[in-house]
């Protein structure tokens, strides 16, 4: 996607104009937005991916706890099909600070959309929401950090990424070339908007697979943050192993030092 590391997509006039109009509201806060009404048809599985188990608890379940590991994060929302049947069990009732929303929608847009609507009374219009894949379960606390770090007091956003790496070729009928890789990043999650910038990119918007691409379409240009291998999407079958060996590391690394006891 067209998101670039710097560089005014607007005339500075019209950035300083947003960027004080928003320093006006501060201080702002940050909340999470978690889209969790795909089905996810590729992982062949017998429920949704996000429910699936990995180190021991549901993909959902980490990222969640990512974010309420945080504490720059005011609240987590998560935005489920009506008919949802997995996720009471993946995030026990009683959590203070997670609300599920049953009004996903048909696609990734319509589900972060009705979820922006239905939080519109809890969330200023210049609050920022960081949007993420219910299905990247290696995001971590100190991400989220370095995202915000960036971002607050940007008068547009951001989004991690990962510049890409490998060769890059694309195929055609009778063809293959091999592409440049000078300036491609990989597009993670959280991308992080303040509410009523994503609101109206997302209502302006039908046809995008992201937030910032939706952001992209005003003219705008957000920041790209360096994400990690980590915090890559659950796709196929094969991304759970990758997945558990990220998991466990952390795990392993936040266990107490017995050594000296």
């Amino acid at each position: 996607m067209p998101a670039s590391l710097a560089g005014p997509a607007v005339g500075t006039r019209g950035r300083t104009a947003l960027f004080r109009n928003n320093s006006q509201m501060m201080p702002t806060r940050h909340f999470a937005l978690i889209p969790a009404a795909g089905v996810g048809l590729r992982m062949g599985a017998d429920c949704p991916k996000q429910y699936l188990h990995v180190a021991g608890k549901p993909v959902l379940r980490h990222t969640v706890d990512a974010f309420l590991s945080s504490p720059a994060i005011e609240h987590v929302f998560i935005v489920v099909s009506p008919d949802d049947g997995w996720v009471d069990e993946a995030i026990p009732s009683g959590r203070e600070k997670v609300t599920v929303l049953r009004c996903g929608g048909k696609t990734r847009r319509d589900s972060v959309l009705n979820g922006l609507d239905a939080i519109a009374d809890r969330v200023g219009p210049h609050d920022w929401v960081l949007v993420h894949d219910a299905a990247r379960p290696g995001l971590t606390p100190a991400l989220i950090g370095k995202l915000i770090a960036v971002i607050d007091g940007d008068p547009v956003g951001g989004l991690l990424a990962l510049p890409v790496a490998d060769t890059v070729k694309r195929s055609g009928p009778g063809r293959l070339d091999t592409l440049s890789r000078e300036g491609l990043w990989l597009a993670q999650t959280p991308q992080a908007f303040r509410h009523e910038l994503l609101v109206r990119a997302l209502r302006g918007n039908a046809d995008v697979t992201d937030e910032a691409g939706a952001v992209e379409a005003l003219g705008l240009v957000p920041k790209l943050v360096e994400g990690h291998a980590r915090n890559n999407k659950v796709t196929m079958p094969a991304d759970m192993e990758l997945v558990e060996m990220f998991l466990a590391a952390r795990t392993m690394e936040n266990k107490p030092d017995r050594t000296a006891d």
